[in-house]
């Protein structure tokens, strides 16, 4: 039986199915749902509920925008038992009635790399860059030592300058002086930043989160990883850097103090979040920091290509044409 779970009990069930499915993840979890409600979004956990268990699940976060109308985000889900086909398609159509009861225009999801039709809709591949599909995956249950030798040697050498010049990593609640970098990272590199309320709720409200800054020898901010552990596994969010002071190699310090962090704290990966797919064009907005994290070495793991199912097509080209413009 698929349903809307709503009570602490059956969220408890849930809790635990997220936690030991192999596909589990921070974005279909308890701790996710919590901040995008902070961050003012509705979140619906849907089950398909056997035997007082969980054997397919998905985690909503709807995201309203102008005019009412929402999109309906699936990230990294749904999921299910043995990854069956059938029971996604089942869940995805119960999904699909509850949202063209509200003014829902689209749905993003990425459970399988095959297409899946609905009656009158077809999942079709999209390119939306929110949760990237290729990354890099250090292992941490080995030693320091270890994870250094692993590194490509411009990695550990990068590390060891910016020791050299004296920058030291502090963990930090400063959110002001992070996102005084994540503005001036924006600006160099041309990208637009988050407004500084999510930052803020990354930080206060999703559990395992955590703010490491790096202070030159005056003490000033050079740069800044905001990061998340959740089950054994420590995620690099977002990080932001001075143009001015990139001699001091300050963010391969950062990460570096990370991957120790998250490593103390009982994680056995760090994931990188992000690189641009092998063979993907230059102009991938993932393509400049892919260099920068390949040095880091690590394992490439490329996740099912995120989907959509269009439910308004014509409300969705305007919305689109307006947050391209606006």
């Amino acid at each position: 039986m698929i349903k809307l779970l709503t009570s602490t009990a059956e969220l408890l069930i849930y809790n635990r199915w997220i936690i030991n499915h192999k596909c589990g993840s921070l974005w279909q979890s308890l701790e996710w749902k919590k901040f995008q409600e902070s961050l003012g979004r509705e979140v619906r956990v849907y089950a398909d509920m056997e035997n007082s268990g969980i054997s397919a699940s998905a985690l909503v976060v709807i995201d309203k925008t102008a005019f009412g109308y929402s999109t309906w985000d699936i990230p990294r889900g749904p999921i299910t038992i043995e990854n069956s086909k059938s029971k996604i398609k089942n869940l995805l159509d119960i999904l699909l009635n509850d949202a063209e009861e509200t003014k829902c225009f689209a749905i993003y999801y990425s459970p399988t790399k095959n297409q899946i039709e609905h009656g009158n809709y077809c999942a079709t591949a999209l390119l939306r860059y929110n949760y990237p599909s290729t990354t890099r995956i250090i292992d941490l249950r080995v030693t320091e030592a270890e994870i250094l030798a692993q590194m490509k040697s411009k990695g550990r050498y990068n590390i060891h300058i910016a020791e050299k010049h004296g920058v030291k990593v502090i963990k930090s609640d400063d959110i002001d002086a992070f996102y005084k970098l994540v503005r001036e990272t924006a600006e160099r590199d041309k990208f637009k930043c988050l407004p500084k309320k999510n930052y803020e709720m990354f930080l206060k409200n999703l559990e395992g989160s955590f703010l490491l800054l790096a202070l030159d020898q005056n003490k000033k901010p050079i740069g800044g990883l905001l990061g998340v552990t959740w089950n054994k596994t420590g995620i690099y969010y977002y990080g932001a850097s001075s143009y001015n002071s990139r001699a001091l190699m300050a963010p391969y310090l950062l990460q570096w103090e990370a991957m120790k962090r998250c490593k103390n704290h009982g994680c056995i990966s760090y994931d990188l979040f992000g690189i641009s797919p092998n063979g993907s064009p230059d102009n991938h907005p993932w393509k400049g920091v892919t260099e920068f994290k390949e040095k880091f070495g690590g394992e490439v793991l490329e996740y099912p290509e995120e989907k959509t199912v269009v439910l308004k097509p014509m409300i969705k080209k305007i919305i689109d044409l307006k947050r391209r413009w606006f």
